[in-house]
């Protein structure tokens, strides 16, 4: 199944409800770095990206691009008031050290207890894991933005990963185009189905027993 660009985006939107006041938040290349779009430029809000910024703001408008300015993934960025800039060693020390309130990344799979795989599919040249390992494992919250299935149209969400993991039982809440689904120590819950999709569109393409609790949020 196929992404467009105003699912992506409305993909980010959701995430971007996730954030709160005063949070530190990491985000990850592609859909993730659509999240800065949909926050309120008032929100005192701390982007991090890897590469040494904190406070990155929404992406620049056509034309007034900085080349001296991108985020971990290369992409034009601007910064927002208080941003500050260091190496990539400071940079990963805030994350070691436990300094993030958020991830926000995206993924091949994930399991049913929050495994994450999301850096390599074996056979496949890649430029490396990049952060990942330590985002994932030190964030305080790990939220994944991600298509429900791949494109062989088999689901992303499973049992158990197949790919090689970037660290175990870490996710804490999954995005689709379908869903909110929340991992929690008894399972994943549904907490949100996007329309058009239905119930049985998200069991149906889900590998894992889903836990729907009451009425799910039907979201149009």
């Amino acid at each position: 199944m196929g992404m467009g660009k105003s699912v992506r985006e409305m993909i980010a939107k959701r995430a971007a409800k996730e954030i709160s006041v005063g949070m530190v938040v990491n985000l990850g290349i592609g859909i993730p770095t659509l999240v800065a779009d949909y926050l309120p430029p008032s929100l005192p809000v701390m982007f991090h990206a890897e590469n040494g910024v904190l406070g990155t703001g929404a992406k620049p408008n056509h034309g007034e691009e900085n080349p001296h300015l991108c985020n971990a993934g290369g992409y034009p960025i601007t910064t927002v008031k208080g941003a500050s800039y260091f190496d990539s060693a400071t940079a990963f020390a805030i994350i070691r050290r436990g300094k993030l309130d958020m991830t926000i990344m995206g993924a091949l799979q994930v399991s049913e207890i929050g495994d994450l795989a999301n850096w390599i599919v074996p056979g496949k040249r890649v430029p490396g894991m990049g952060g990942a390992v330590e985002l994932a494992q030190k964030a305080q919250r790990v939220v994944i933005l991600m298509n429900h299935t791949d494109k062989y149209g088999e689901p992303k969400i499973v049992k158990t990963c197949r790919l090689p993991l970037t660290a175990p039982h870490c996710v804490d809440l999954i995005i689709t185009e379908m869903a909110v689904i929340e991992v929690t120590d008894k399972g994943l819950v549904l907490k949100e189905i996007f329309s058009p999709y239905s119930l049985e569109d998200v069991i149906d393409n889900t590998e894992p027993e889903l836990q729907v609790k009451g009425d799910v949020k039907v979201v149009s």
